[in-house]
């Protein structure tokens, strides 16, 4: 099969899961909190409930497809995250928002866990980089289309909103579920084959998690109080973000697939380190570099670390990956209480929290070094 078909129904699948199911959260924050549907507690406590869904959902996403096959696992995945949408735009209250939050980052972890090593299961070997790449911009690709699709839909309301996010969301799966990833059956022989621990790999993922959450929770923050530009200029950086997003795991894909996912690590873990220090300049136009650069590095070291999994793993791949999304999703959840915890001890100082992402980037850079 042409390896786009597979690829490009991955990266809706992303898309759906990552890109809208949990960013398009973070423009729509302001508004549930400035419409009075939760207070500015309880719109922090969706944020949470949302990663910790997305726990659940990878650490049970391997499991669900060995009962139901991968393509159903999938459908589930986007059923729910299109269900979780619909059911946002009612207002039933914190707890009603709660379950659906939780519910709808389920469903990001079960697609995010399954796809990526279902597509490089189901194309030709020498195509598992582009396709790994393909898939995982649908995280950076989602970024975009909710800095540029949520403040269309606000005008009419948050009901609508959430209205206009779930047929988005049906769009999605309904062009993309023709055409899921297939894997082949795994042989006995390398169903009993040993799991490498790949504990550099899992760490270096790891810590570059730990050093996104600055940028991922604060950019926006920075540019508007830190920086002193005006409320549009958080779409417009957030829009840079996944822009660099997109093209950092389509040439991660494209890159790891020539000289290996390890090998193309530290190269953009490199990139992280320089994003994160440009984020620390006093200057606003360093901004500019600062928001492209980490969606480059921060997500698109996605595809280069699946694209190192199978390097790793082989066949056992997938088991890599989870262990790596849920080490990922464990040291965001962490280090997000963390730096929320510096931030308020030093007066709201961007400073503090970025500084904090350097270090822990500049640990991912050297435990990949490391590996090598």
């Amino acid at each position: 099969m042409n390896f786009w078909r597979p690829a490009l129904a991955g990266a809706a699948a992303v898309l759906a899961g990552i890109g809208l199911a949990r960013f398009a959260y973070v423009p729509l924050f302001p508004a549930m909190v400035g419409a009075g549907w939760v207070d500015g507690g309880g719109a922090g406590l969706l944020g949470a409930a949302n990663l910790a869904g997305y726990l659940a959902g990878v650490l049970g996403g391997r499991g669900l497809a060995a009962r139901i096959g991968v393509p159903r696992a999938l459908d589930a995945g986007m059923a729910l995250v299109l269900l979780s949408f619909a059911a946002c735009a009612i207002q039933g209250g914190l707890w009603w928002f709660v379950l659906w939050r939780g519910l709808a980052g389920a469903a990001g972890g079960v697609l995010m866990a399954l796809v990526g090593p279902a597509v490089q299961a189901s194309v030709a070997p020498h195509a598992r980089g582009m396709a790994g790449g393909v898939v995982m911009s649908g995280a950076g690709s989602g970024v975009v289309a909710a800095g540029l699709l949520v403040p269309l839909l606000l005008p009419g309301g948050l009901a609508f909103t959430w209205a206009g996010l779930a047929l988005a969301a049906g769009l999605l799966w309904l062009g993309a579920r023709r055409f899921w990833p297939r894997p082949p059956a795994l042989a006995a022989a390398e169903i009993a084959q040993a799991v490498p621990r790949a504990l550099r790999l899992l760490l270096a993922y790891g810590l570059s998690g730990a050093g996104m959450v600055a940028p991922m929770v604060y950019l926006a923050d920075l540019a508007v109080r830190g920086r002193g530009l005006p409320i549009e200029a958080a779409s417009l950086v957030w829009v840079l973000f996944g822009l660099g997003a997109v093209a950092g795991t389509l040439l991660g894909g494209r890159v790891a697939g020539r000289i290996g996912g390890r090998r193309a690590l530290p190269v953009w873990l490199g990139v992280q380190v320089v994003a994160l220090a440009a984020a620390l300049l006093p200057w606003w136009p360093a901004l500019l570099l600062a928001a492209p650069l980490g969606g480059f590095a921060g997500v698109g070291a996605t595809a280069v670390t699946l694209a190192a999994a199978r390097e790793v793993a082989g066949a056992q791949a997938g088991v890599v990956w989870i262990r790596a999304t849920a080490g990922y999703a464990l040291a965001q959840a962490g280090i997000a209480f963390a730096l929320a915890a510096l931030f308020a001890a030093t007066g709201d100082s961007h400073a503090a929290v970025f500084a904090a992402g350097l270090v822990l980037s500049l640990a991912a850079l050297a435990t990949s070094l490391a590996g090598r």
